[in-house]
């Protein structure tokens, strides 16, 4: 009797160790299936914010290690799902040029305050949508150097293998990197004579060959955070990184985006209409993708009419999967956001909202 006792106790245990080890295989990687985000077969919202830095150009071996994780427990204990971040805000700190475009070093103190970051955003399981560049970069000191890269389709190719490949490598298997964002806003790179006025067919051959390097070496979704609708649809100036576009000028057919990402600030209201009551393809996205709002205020409250907590909701309701609303970190006050209050009322009631999209690897997925 007592053997067969200590038989039914390891049968118990093996039992459970197989129950952990399905547990542990369930993947919290972000995969695109039509027109929604998808975790481990159920759908995902994204309820999300920007920090997009601490210090300004946070990753040069420089790393706030203890304020990044005080970040990321605040945003784990409000029910926020997703941050986008800038990882190299501007200029030579992380990448540096000479002024042919062409990479003359790449700092590894960046790669090591990545381990890092990745690792926090695995700990406290909050995604993290990297974005790699931003206007910032093509104005100032080295602005010169990146405008001549981007104009130069070999220093373009150049880049995206030494730098964008590496970076798939190092961090292709963390299941909390939602996305890469190629750009922030780079509009502004073709609009505005500081930033070079750099033309599209440029800015976007190197979308597309970094997004196929992207795809070619990783299972990482791609994006571009087009700073207005303006450039991310027919209904305007036309779609600057639709699929037919980049393969067009790069003839790879991996050189695509898995979703879109637009911008919006209520200045752009008489313009472009307003995103969070309407559709994607009502706001002029040709809904072929899964779309959000990349960035966007979440203090315009009487401006657009709406709390931040209807704004959030209003974005659900009429199909967008996401929102994510920008806070810089509060000069007022070292360890918070400029006005978290706000944010934080508006994600929790997301989550008692639709609790199952922002959290979809604890759903159930019927076999």
């Amino acid at each position: 009797m007592k053997r067969l006792f200590s038989v039914v106790i390891v049968f118990v245990f093996a039992l459970s160790l197989v129950s952990c080890g399905a547990q542990d295989t369930a993947s919290a990687r972000v995969y695109v299936e039509g027109t929604s985000f998808m975790v481990n077969g159920n759908e995902l919202w994204i309820n999300g914010v920007n920090t997009p830095w601490i210090s300004w150009n946070d990753f040069t071996g420089n790393m706030d290690e203890e304020a990044w994780e005080e970040t990321f427990a605040l945003l784990a204990s409000d029910n926020i799902n997703c941050t986008r971040i800038w990882i190299n805000c501007e200029g030579e700190s992380i990448v540096s040029l000479t002024s042919e475009g062409e990479i003359i070093e790449i700092n590894s103190g960046h790669w090591e305050d990545l381990d890092k970051l990745f690792s926090l955003a695995e700990k406290y399981e909050v995604y993290v949508m990297a974005t790699l560049l931003s206007f910032d970069h093509f104005k100032g000191s080295s602005g010169e150097d990146w405008q001549a890269l981007v104009n130069n389709h070999d220093m373009a190719d150049a880049f995206a293998e030494a730098y964008v490949k590496e970076f798939c490598e190092r961090y292709g298997d963390c299941e909390y990197l939602f996305s890469i964002d190629i750009m922030n806003e780079p509009d502004w790179v073709y609009e505005n004579e500081e930033c070079g006025n750099v033309e599209w067919e440029n800015l976007s051959y190197f979308f597309g060959k970094c997004a196929a390097v992207i795809h070619e070496n990783s299972d990482i979704l791609v994006t571009v955070g087009l700073g207005m609708i303006k450039y991310n649809s027919d209904n305007y100036n036309g779609n600057m990184v639709s699929d037919e576009y980049l393969y067009e000028l790069t003839g790879d057919e991996n050189a695509y985006l898995d979703f879109y990402s637009t911008h919006y600030y209520m200045w752009q209201e008489p313009y472009y209409g307003y995103p969070c009551t309407v559709s994607p393809t009502e706001f002029g996205l040709d809904g072929t993708k899964p779309c959000i709002i990349g960035e966007t205020s979440n203090d315009d409250a009487d401006e657009c009419g709406l709390t931040l907590t209807e704004k959030y909701q209003a974005c659900y309701d009429n199909g967008w999967n996401g929102i994510m609303v920008w806070m810089e970190p509060s000069w007022n006050d070292d360890t918070g956001w400029y006005e978290y209050d706000l944010t934080e009322e508006a994600t929790n009631a997301m989550a008692d909202y639709i609790g199952d999209l922002i959290y979809p690897l604890s759903v159930e997925t019927e076999e």
